[in-house]
Formats: structure tokens, sequence, C-alpha cells
């Protein structure tokens, strides 16, 4: 990690083979204004990484006999045109519904009612089916679905049947009892601050629908860790379920060795790791694990880009594949 991480950066990092916490804690300043340092439990937003407790809340509510990820979204959304009748959630979870990426700005003012109908009125690009093509507006859709077909807010259902089953009580939205001191503060590429993510435009109950369900989860290095050991048990997901979570369904390019499965990308050419990255104009991270789920890593930093202008300039996109897959393969060798 030292060899990779940029002199200047900030963020946590999180390491786990099988149930022992290899490494947990930050580097750098989690608010430089204050210089209170990252840690372990400093809360950044994972970004992209929230479609994997989407996926998730999607497969617990089959496993409650609520729906099934075949289900056309007709069955769970009113008014759904013709031309998206075949549109399945399986579909959604894929990204292989043909529907847009976004369909707006993040922080614009706009509801649940508001997506769906934006969604549901909105040119496909592709057949049901027919292509990958990777969707925010899909997540969002299916967070709609988790309301409608649980009877619960999309954060309170994730709260009650994932988040707290797996022991993560600084993770969600709006419900846990954070302080502002407890959250990153994210940085733009001239160093300057940018706030933190609850500063941004948001709902009384979290980010507005271009957001919500697809990205700005909030969460901890040790929350992501008690994720990954839910998910080597039962207490989220049964065997069934995460079967269906970490199956490779369709290529995310033509030819290409990557796969993706529910809020999880298959990859490694051989399988071997299972990942999902997230970024927005400030932060970046990753999350990825060793399929046989004994291998975790997970990092965030809270300045995604820095200019060569500033002296050592990064960009933790392009860093990213040295720092994931150098740590992961570490562990699994020394496992």
């Amino acid at each position: 990690m030292t060899e990779v991480v940029p002199s200047g950066s900030s963020g946590s990092l999180a390491a786990v083979v099988d149930d022992r916490v290899v490494h947990c804690d930050g580097w750098g300043a989690a608010d430089r204004a204050t210089g209170d340092v990252a840690t372990c439990d400093t809360v950044y937003d994972v970004m992209s990484m929230t479609k994997q407790f989407t996926a998730a809340a999607v497969l617990k509510l089959q496993m409650q006999g609520r729906l099934e990820v075949g289900d056309p979204i007709s069955t769970h959304l009113p008014g759904v045109p013709p031309d998206k009748r075949r549109v399945t959630l399986h579909h959604l979870l894929t990204h292989t519904s043909g529907l847009v990426e976004s369909l707006g700005d993040d922080d614009e003012p706009v509801s649940r009612d508001d997506l769906v109908r934006a969604a549901l009125s909105s040119e496909l690009l592709s057949a049901p089916g027919e292509e990958h093509l990777y969707s925010n507006v899909g997540y969002s859709l299916l967070a709609a679905v988790v309301e409608q077909a649980s009877g619960l807010g999309y954060e309170e259902y994730l709260a009650a049947h994932l988040f707290e089953p797996a022991g993560m009580r600084r993770t969600g939205y709006v419900l846990p009892d954070w302080s502002q001191a407890d959250i990153a503060v994210e940085y733009d590429a001239d160093g300057r601050p940018q706030g933190r993510p609850i500063d941004r435009p948001w709902d009384v109950s979290g980010p507005y629908w271009n957001l919500f369900g697809n990205g700005g989860v909030l969460s901890t290095a040790r929350d992501m860790i008690s994720w990954h050991q839910a998910l080597r048990g039962d207490r989220v997901l049964d065997e069934d379920a995460k079967r269906q979570l970490f199956e490779p369904y369709v290529e995310e390019e033509p030819g290409g060795d990557t796969h993706y499965a529910y809020g999880w990308v298959v990859a490694g050419g051989d399988g071997s790791m299972l990942w999902h990255n997230g970024g927005n104009d400030s932060s970046y991270g990753e999350v990825a694990r060793s399929a046989d789920g004994r291998v975790l890593v997970f990092w965030v930093a809270n300045q995604r880009v820095a200019t060569q202008g500033r002296g050592q300039g990064w960009d933790f996109e392009e860093i990213a594949p040295e720092l994931t897959e150098g740590v992961l393969e570490r562990l699994v060798r020394s496992g």
C-alpha cells in the first residue's frame, strides 16, 4: 500500500483474510482544515458500490417471497409502456434493460415518482436483454421496486434486513447517528474542500432519486468488513441468493474478460475476483473479494485527482488496479 498510495492523498483501506482483519486504517486527513486523521471508522460516500446493497435487497425480498428476479417491472411499477413491458428485474440488475445511464444531475430535486415517470417515458437504447449498457437509472428503479415490494422506504429496508443483521451501524443515507466530524471532507483536483456528502442538496430521506439506490450510500471501512463477513455466512442472504448475486451473467464488453453479476463485476479473467468501483467528481474507491469469499480489499480516497501543478499529481482511477489487485494478490498468497 505504501508503495502505491501517493504522498498528499488521504483515505481509508481495509484488508481481510478469512475472518482475520489484516489492516483497517486510514492515511492522511479526513478533514485537512482541522487535521482530523482518516481512520477505519471514517465515513465516506461509497458511490456506485451502493449497487451491491440494492441488488442484495432485491434478493432478500425474493427470499421473503415478495418478488422474483424474473418479474417484469410492470409487476411492481405502474404505468409501464409497451416498449418496456419485457424489462425484468434481472435486466435492471445486470444493466441489460436498454435504459439510459442517467436522466440528469445527481443533485436535481427529483422524487421517486419523477424518476419512475421519466425512466418509463425515456427511449430505450437497445432491446431488453440485448446488450450490457451501464444504467444508474435501472438501479434507481430497483430502489423503487424495493419500496413497493417491501412497504418500507429503501433505506429503512436496507437498515432492517441487510445492515442490522450484518452489524453495520454506520452505513446508510440519513438513519445512522453520525456526527459531522465523522464524515470525510471531499477535495477537488486543486485540493480545495468540496464539503461532505451530506452537504450536497439532499431530500429528507437522502439523495434525490437520480442518485438514490444507484449511489450515495455512506459507510466505513469497518462496516464494509462486516458486510463481507456477513456475505461469508447466511446472516443476510442464503446460499442460493449469494450464488445469484455473484453469478457472471453478461459480458461488460463483447469479447471482454469481465462479466456483470448483480451489483458486482466478475473479473480476473478466470473469474477469481469480484469487484466494483465508485467515483464522483471528488472521491474514488473500490471493493474487491476473492471468488471463494476468503479475501476482501476495500478502500476509498477523498480526493480523486490531484493536478500536476500541485507537485506530485495523481489519479486514483489510474492507480486503482495496482492498489486493489496488488493488495488482493498479496492477501491471497499470505493466506
